[in-house]
């Protein structure tokens, strides 16, 4: 356990769980820095450990910083977790093969469930052995399942923000769920969007659940000279059309589209790629296009370079699979940034928000030709930048609002009332 103490002796009203606090960039880490940046005296916990420049930017703040494990039971908690976390990755190499039963093919899947679930109460345990527990706490990337289980072992009352529902648990984790259900009297799941609620409904239908976006606007908008600098760094020429294509090619984005659309371009157009994973074999497919000047910068990035990249483009590209509804921290990013933006049309949710948008355009999701169309659209003609109004078109709030909103929903599941 390593812990940084609070610079004025005092306690705030926030705890602040991140199991993925170690991964570095991305949507969690700055609504964690943000949250923590706007409630002063702030407990922040990162069970797994955290990435230098996260724990940078806290130091930044009055934020108080636990690292690990606080406590025996707690300490035995993370133990047992990294045990069972091992297992499964031992698990899914063996019963690769679909030569296994379905039920040990998912066996991996359950165990990192379980294991996830132990991460989440020694973290809680860790805040109720410190003395934290009156306040809000707040897990910011729980599980999808074992709800109530997290709550009874953990020991506190707690808002769990649930961002996908990734594998559903089989008969063994039903049953402990079962066993433990009384414990999700203690949780209010929150749903970044409102598929994800309409699944946890329906997985979960004693839990209390609502719809809040995760992402927060920080307010810091991208200047006219970061949008220079940006060009300056990718050293792109004025007047030529820039789309920035941003994050880890996971299974629910839709990178064959992306592809088949560059393919099909008949004026040139550069393209910004970043993040982890991505796949050298496209990219350097996507490289000998005609029509493609392609600016590859892999691994996940720090937020000043993060912005830079922004700052290049003349629009953000996201495209996901038809059904996909979890939050798009991307698509956040393109408001708080002041960033035009291209998305498909793979969550009706937000397609209605963004339909009258003038800075954003939706191509029907797999639909190459269509986004063919739009890139080329861009080329010839610069899109409409968000204005301030954006992020409540997303009901992307500010770092204040969110912890306003926190902790008047966690004092308000004891029956309390109370702010930040």
């Amino acid at each position: 356990m390593n812990s940084t103490p609070n610079p004025q002796g005092s306690r705030g009203t926030l705890v602040l769980i991140e199991p993925y606090a170690y991964r570095l960039g991305g949507h969690h880490q700055h609504a964690l820095l943000a949250l923590a940046q706007a409630c002063p005296g702030t407990l922040v916990i990162a069970p797994n450990g955290i990435a230098q420049q996260t724990a940078a930017g806290l130091r930044d703040t009055e934020a108080q910083l636990i690292t690990g494990a606080s406590g025996p039971y707690a300490y035995l908690l993370l133990r047992v977790s990294g045990l069972l976390a091992r297992l499964s990755w031992i698990a899914e190499r063996v019963f690769r093969s679909r030569r296994w039963p379905r039920v040990m093919r998912r066996s991996p899947h359950q165990i990192a469930l379980i294991a996830r679930c132990l991460v989440e109460a020694a973290a809680l345990q860790t805040a109720r052995s410190q003395g934290w527990g009156a306040g809000a706490v707040v897990i910011m990337s729980a599980g999808e399942a074992l709800h109530g289980a997290a709550a009874l072992l953990g020991g506190l009352f707690h808002l769990r923000f649930v961002h996908e529902v990734v594998t559903t648990d089989d008969a063994p984790l039903r049953l402990l769920e079962r066993l433990t259900r009384r414990g999700e009297r203690r949780v209010i799941a929150l749903c970044p969007t409102t598929a994800v609620r309409d699944q946890i409904a329906r997985l979960f239908p004693g839990l209390a659940s609502v719809v809040r976006a995760f992402a927060v606007d920080d307010g810091y908008r991208l200047t006219e000279s970061e949008r220079e600098g940006g060009r300056a760094a990718f050293a792109i020429p004025e007047g030529e059309a820039v789309v920035c294509l941003v994050g880890g090619w996971w299974p629910h984005k839709d990178i064959g589209v992306i592809g088949a659309a560059l393919s099909r371009l008949k004026e040139p157009l550069h393209l910004i790629v970043t993040g982890h994973p991505l796949d050298d074999t496209v990219l350097a497919r996507w490289q000998n296009l005609p029509n493609v000047r392609l600016h590859a910068e892999p691994g996940p990035l720090s937020e000043p370079v993060l912005r830079l990249v922004y700052a290049a483009a003349d629009a953000a590209l996201v495209a996901r699979h038809p059904g996909v509804g979890k939050e798009s921290g991307l698509v956040m990013d393109t408001a708080r940034y002041g960033v035009p933006l291209i998305v498909s049309d793979h969550d009706p949710d937000l397609s209605q928000r963004l339909r009258d948008q003038s800075w954003a355009r939706i191509f029907p999701a797999g639909d190459a030709a269509s986004l063919a169309r739009v890139l080329e659209d861009l080329v010839r003609r610069p899109f409409d930048s968000p204005g301030p109004e954006a992020p409540k078109v997303l009901d992307l709030r500010s770092a204040a609002e969110q912890a306003r909103y926190l902790t008047q929903s966690a004092l308000g599941l004891r029956g309390k009332g109370a702010g930040c």
